[in-house]
């Protein structure tokens, strides 16, 4: 299966600012049963790409534009092939906990057991935990389907409660969020029972009417460590294992080692960010062109067609 992804991002800014610096963690991952085949993107102002992957291996793209503007447009094509991912079995067997235990005392997974900075401990978080009996019990693999199914019972869907700057504490107290606020919390329960898990930032692609991610704009999820299946997604937004329609593109701690786009400008403007993606999917054979190596590059400047204060920003540079 081929999905198409266009991932569109405008900043404006209530004045002209005089330089933009920026990193986008926009590009697809290729491991497993996900392949991205193609990779574009584009700035208006132009400026020159580049690109790292960090010790993650999540591909980090970076440009500066040094001119005087009053908006900045980011633009991210991607075409990735999904094959379907092996079949969890219905349960692990009764000595998984001791397996899981002795996994992590010879690994190093420091960083996917201790609390970060956004899934710190809180009472709010213990109350929460005590609510959905969050203790070892059972297997780990039933205990996680049940911590994802009571987080989706529990929270609405609402995206007008928290930002990308909230603590869980905010979600935990109105009992809404959005996909980052029910990662966070996910992984601050599993992490207290000494289950490693991580943040995934990607895509997903809207299918079911059950799903209750905004189909315009990214997702994230949750993996966890387990004996003998290595990391397993779980998404608490929409009660599903990661599967064939999540497309992965970076892993951290939490949302604040994998935002989508973060930078700095100089000027004293405001800032203010809009965000839209798109995803298509095609069943069809493999194009030669499609196999070429991931690029990465600078296209032609994107052209906004109805944008006045655009065409102030270029007069002005």
């Amino acid at each position: 299966m081929y999905y198409q992804i266009m991932h569109t991002t405008r900043l404006r800014y209530s004045q002209p600012v005089s330089e933009s610096m920026m990193e986008v963690r926009m590009q697809p991952r290729t491991e497993s049963h996900q392949r991205c085949l193609r990779f574009k993107l584009a700035t208006n102002p132009s400026s020159r790409v580049l690109n790292y992957a960090d010790h993650l291996g999540n591909i980090v793209h970076y440009f500066d534009v040094p001119a005087r503007h009053a908006q900045l447009f980011i633009q991210a094509e991607s075409l990735v092939e999904m094959n379907p991912a092996s079949d969890l079995p219905d349960a692990l067997s009764p000595d998984s906990w001791d397996i899981l235990d002795a996994h992590v005392d010879s690994h190093d997974y420091y960083d996917y057991i201790a609390p970060s900075q956004n899934t710190a401990p809180s009472p709010a978080l213990a109350a929460l935990a005590s609510e959905l009996n969050v203790v070892r019990r059972d297997d780990p693999l039933s205990l996680l389907r049940e911590i994802t199914s009571r987080i989706y019972e529990s929270f609405a869907y609402d995206s007008d409660i928290t930002d990308v700057d909230s603590p869980i504490d905010v979600a935990l107290a109105s009992r809404k969020g959005v996909c980052q606020d029910f990662s966070q919390i996910m992984i601050a329960l599993v992490r207290s029972l000494r289950i490693p898990a991580r943040y995934v930032s990607g895509y997903l692609f809207y299918e079911r009417m059950t799903d209750r991610s905004t189909p315009d704009e990214s997702h994230a999820w949750v993996e966890a460590m387990l004996p003998g299946l290595g990391w397993v997604g779980f998404d608490p937004t929409n009660n599903i294992h990661a599967g064939e329609r999540h497309i992965r593109v970076a892993i951290g701690r939490d949302y604040l080692d994998v935002p989508p786009n973060k930078g700095l400008f100089k000027g004293t403007a405001e800032s203010s960010l809009s965000v839209d993606v798109k995803i298509s999917r095609e069943e069809v054979e493999q194009r030669i062109e499609d196999l070429l190596p991931v690029t990465s590059w600078t296209l032609d400047p994107i052209t906004p067609e109805d944008d006045d204060e655009s065409q102030q920003a270029q007069h002005q540079q």
